[in-house]
């Protein structure tokens, strides 16, 4: 019996989902702003979940397989990458003080890699890049992968999709492959999604000199429509109410086309496209979305194990399994994340990283 919980730290929601023995227990969801004032509210959950044999933690750009006994200061700025002294994002540094209480605690927990760390992606695809798709959004893939084998009766190694992950925050697109993550445009450069604005112009990046990270969740759609409060249910309800809304809409759906038509270089004969994410579960979104992607393949909608949490909470529960030599340990052996290995930082061909990682200890 193998009994685990995978945690997914999104921008709206910290979502759990506790399996035990391949069979969900457990699903929780937290608002991120109240993880950022009260972290101890998330030990709380999983002291509530019972004896738990491995937990995946809160993995945000990802590391290659590592244990939380082995978390210093550089792996810290690894997950997070946050500049020292900005604040303005108050779950990440809620984040870094909740890895330090789990420690404290003796949970068994294991912070899992991003996109960028499979050896699967080939390295020509990481030029330049951090961002092809995040702990979370590789748990999204992972799930893809067990979705598509169980609906099509097929081995994992014969799965092959462009994974459509719509966030709160952030959107991903990530190609699949004979059961391999193969490549991943990531939130900070698919877009604009509903938050962020994806992909930033180099030239405005250079006006704005040094920004905070709170730069990185702004210009979406909500920002484009001039209503930075709105949810993704009125945005899609106002999306023909005014101009703003009618340019914001229409950035968010075809930004998503773009780089599902832009994957399709690399995934040239998808079996499907799989959807998931926040806002995927909006009417109008998905619809919108499955329209338009309708002309690059099949289309269908994950269908995970858990009824409320996210997808990315889902699939770090089935990996928690798979680690801990459950049901899908097949699957975690088909995806190679163990082979993960390196930072974040290695594909970045600047002469000025190197100051960078001098600075939070990833090279001396």
């Amino acid at each position: 019996m193998v009994r685990v919980v995978g945690i997914d730290p999104g921008t709206k929601s910290f979502d759990f989902c506790g399996l035990d023995n391949g069979k969900v227990f457990m699903e929780v969801s937290i608002p991120s702003e109240k993880l950022a004032t009260n972290p101890e509210v998330v030990i709380e959950t999983l002291k509530s979940a019972g004896k738990l044999d491995l937990i995946v933690g809160p993995s945000g750009y990802g590391l290659p397989l590592t244990h939380i006994s082995k978390i210093g200061d550089k792996e810290h700025f690894e997950l997070i990458l946050v500049r020292k002294g900005d604040l303005t994002i108050s779950v990440l540094v809620g984040l870094r003080k909740l890895v330090k209480m789990m420690a404290h605690e003796g949970f068994n927990v294991y912070f899992i890699p991003g996109v960028i760390h499979l050896k699967t992606v080939p390295n020509h695809r990481k030029a330049n890049k951090i961002d092809l798709g995040t702990a979370d959004k590789l748990c999204c893939a992972t799930l893809g992968i067990l979705d598509q084998a169980n609906r099509l009766k097929i081995d994992y190694k014969d799965t092959s999709f462009i994974m459509v992950e719509i966030g709160f925050g952030y959107n991903a697109i990530m190609g699949v492959e004979n059961g391999k993550i193969v490549d991943g445009i990531g939130g900070s450069l698919a877009g604009p999604s509903f938050l962020s604005q994806g992909r930033m112009d180099g030239e405005l990046a250079y006006l704005l000199g040094s920004f905070t990270k709170n730069v990185l969740f702004s210009g979406g759609a909500s920002s484009i429509a001039g209503d930075p409060s709105v949810t993704p249910e009125e945005f899609a309800k106002k999306s023909k109410s005014s101009e703003k809304y009618r340019v914001a809409w229409e950035s968010l759906v075809e930004g998503i086309e773009r780089d599902v038509a832009a994957m399709n270089v690399v995934v040239r004969n998808p079996r499907e496209i799989l959807i998931s994410g926040r806002l995927s579960r909006v009417p109008e979104i998905y619809s919108e979305v499955t329209k338009r992607l309708s002309k690059y393949g099949k289309i269908s909608k994950v269908h995970g194990l858990a009824t409320t949490v996210k997808e990315a909470a889902q699939g770090a529960a089935v990996i928690a399994d798979g680690l801990a030599g459950g049901q899908y340990k097949e699957l975690v052996e088909a995806i190679d994340l163990r082979g993960a290995s390196g930072t974040v930082l290695d594909h970045i061909y600047l002469d000025s990283i190197n100051e960078v990682k001098k600075t939070y200890g990833i090279i001396k």
